[in-house]
């Protein structure tokens, strides 16, 4: 018996779009979110560089803040920032 190829295999399945959070904001569940000292950034972009939610805020090269709304409060920016600009606070309800 011949072994099929990838080629000949059926389509299982159509994804017409990729998933994208842009269309849905999913940061409503976070219960600590980043919040910025401007005074402390250096605008190193390691925050924008390491979010997986691409909630850094860019505008001309410098961080300017966060998209809240897709932001999921992991805290990855806080952890990577060489100065301690970003900060973890508690959700306010």
């Amino acid at each position: 018996m011949k072994k099929e190829g990838w080629k000949e295999l059926p389509v299982g399945a159509v994804i017409p779009e990729p998933g994208t959070s842009k269309k849905f904001e999913t940061g409503d569940w976070r219960t600590e979110k980043p919040v910025l000292d401007p005074d402390k950034c250096i605008h190193c972009m390691f925050c924008w560089i390491y979010c997986p939610d691409s909630s850094i805020k860019v505008e001309d090269g410098k961080m300017t803040g966060f998209l809240y709304e897709y932001c999921k409060g992991c805290g990855i920016c806080a952890y990577v920032c060489p100065t301690k600009a970003i900060k973890m606070e508690r959700e306010e309800e």
